[in-house]
């Protein structure tokens, strides 16, 4: 299967499972439709399609790792809701679409991303993820790691803090995106490791190549911000320079960035080499992260 038919139908599958998680004869309907709302239909899914591919480099269910994949999506759908609000970014577009609080109203999307985190939890914890209660608690403390204070939500506020000052370093900035990024993108690559109870060697593996994959994202993003338009993207563009926060540009250049970002993808699909052609779509995926439009 190509990597373009495997992220499709990843994204397929991640959509008619979370609309069979959430139907709407729920006693506070408002809110599940905001849910809904803010996590069908929604991006390319690419976070759950690496949890899927690194599950099957070690020929894990099928449905362990669809579920573990869509846990991850409604806490990096979560994220966008609340990255959105006026108290952060801002934003009235996501997606081409209104914003979840444009959409309802501010107290409904607060909840509808909060219903996701939670949610999130509920999957991952629950005998249909994984008969061994052991590898449940693991993605559970995983996965929280990934979303808190260490991870999503720490790296959210260092990123919010960045807009107090101006001139931040190299370190500083992959440090932000290590965490608000990066976090998750790791979560997702040893979610299969977790699942197959597979040892460290293959943890360190994954993990290197979430590391690269998670960086190039976020090079790949500011070079959209740049070269884009609002209309191409679906949401408003260069808000970080109007917020005096640096960027991988500001450091490294258009051109520059793009050489470090290829050079990051030559390191990740090195580092899953060893997994031979099991492999191949991870490392079609690497490319895709830096190539891709939106």
């Amino acid at each position: 299967m190509t990597f373009e038919t495997s992220l499709k139908q990843t994204a397929q599958a991640v959509d008619t499972l979370l609309d069979e998680l959430l139907p709407l004869d729920a006693p506070a309907r408002q809110v599940v439709e905001a849910m809904r709302y803010s996590s069908l239909g929604q991006g390319k899914r690419l976070r759950p399609f690496f949890v899927m591919e690194s599950a099957r480099l070690f020929d894990v269910g099928e449905q362990s790792a669809l579920r573990t994949g869509v846990a991850l999506e409604c806490i990096h759908c979560y994220s966008l809701v609340h990255d959105d609000l006026p108290a952060m970014d801002d934003d009235d577009l996501r997606r081409g679409k209104p914003t979840c609080h444009i959409a309802f109203d501010e107290a409904t999307a607060i909840l509808a991303g909060d219903g996701l985190l939670t949610f999130a939890f509920e999957i991952a914890a629950d005998p249909a993820t994984h008969a061994d209660p052991r590898v449940r608690a693991e993605l559970v403390l995983s996965l929280a790691r990934a979303a808190g204070k260490d991870g999503m939500v720490g790296g959210q506020m260092l990123d919010l803090m960045a807009e107090q000052r101006t001139g931040q370093t190299l370190e500083e900035i992959m440090r932000i995106q290590s965490l608000k990024t990066g976090a998750l993108f790791g979560f997702s690559l040893e979610a299969g490791a977790i699942l197959a109870r597979a040892d460290e060697v293959d943890h360190k593996a994954l993990r290197t190549y979430a590391d690269k994959i998670g960086l190039a994202f976020q090079i790949a993003d500011d070079i959209l911000d740049v070269e884009s338009t609002p209309e191409q993207l679906g949401k408003q563009t260069q808000k970080d320079a109007e917020a005096g926060k640096a960027t991988f540009i500001d450091l490294f250049g258009l051109d520059g960035a793009r050489t470090k970002a290829n050079e990051l993808v030559e390191e990740a699909v090195a580092a899953v080499h060893r997994y031979g052609n099991k492999a191949t779509n991870l490392e079609d995926a690497a490319r895709f992260v830096v190539n891709r439009k939106t």
